[in-house]
């Protein structure tokens, strides 16, 4: 049987969770071990397979690299990284930008700090003009590093972006604007939630399907 480590909680059901390349048993504080066990057998295809598939995101992650004449996505296309005489680095419709000579991983943090200084803008006004059509009103517009959430709503009715969403192609962009905002008016995921959504982009499964898509793509590069 495959080895795991058993995390006991509160909770009500028994889940697995593949974590760097870990296998972790959340069960219930009574549940008798005899019966993860069981579970965890019962799953062992579904795991080996995990398994292999984050040995191989690793892989892919390890061996990212960004360089002169490669290529970096920009609302949904590829743009060439290209040096310049100069010190400045950035963006100007055509590609990015940078100083000459720089090794990959300041080639890597130099794209970085061109999207975060394009993704304020850009989400702040996707993020109006949607706020306008729904009738609603974020207190503000924040962009921020988040690695595992695209988007976020809070209580005191900010919503937060992750810089890398500037990476997606406008129509992911607008769903996770969309879905933010929705949450100025349904505060949870119930189908009310879902019905604004829908109201606004009726395509939305497709949008988000991309967004899926993206985020297996990007778990397979190093953007640390």
């Amino acid at each position: 049987m495959t080895e795991y480590t058993l995390i006991r909680s509160k909770r009500k059901t028994l889940a697995l969770f593949i974590r760097d390349g870990k296998v972790e048993a959340r069960a219930p504080l009574r549940l008798p071990r005899r019966d993860i066990d069981d579970f965890v057998r019962a799953k062992e295809k579904w795991i080996l397979n995990r398994l292999a598939n984050s040995r191989e995101q690793a892989a892919r992650r390890e061996a990212f690299t960004l360089r002169y004449g490669g290529m970096a996505l920009f609302r949904g296309v590829e743009y060439p990284i290209a040096a310049r005489a100069g010190s400045r680095a950035g963006f100007d419709g055509e590609g990015f930008y940078m100083p000459p000579d720089l090794p990959p991983e300041r080639i890597k943090a130099a794209c970085v700090q061109i999207y975060r200084a394009l993704a304020k803008p850009c989400l702040t006004a996707r993020a109006l003009d949607y706020a306008k059509l729904m009738g609603v009103m974020p207190s503000a517009v924040r962009v921020s590093g988040a690695k595992t959430r695209w988007g976020s709503c809070s209580a005191g009715k900010t919503l937060n972006f992750s810089w890398r969403l500037v990476m997606a192609g406008d129509d992911v962009i607008d769903y996770v604007v969309v879905h933010e905002l929705a949450h100025l008016k349904e505060m949870n995921h119930s189908p009310r939630f879902w019905a604004v959504v829908e109201g606004v982009l009726p395509d939305f499964r497709e949008r988000k399907a991309a967004l899926i898509a993206l985020q297996r793509r990007l778990a397979g590069e190093d953007w640390e």
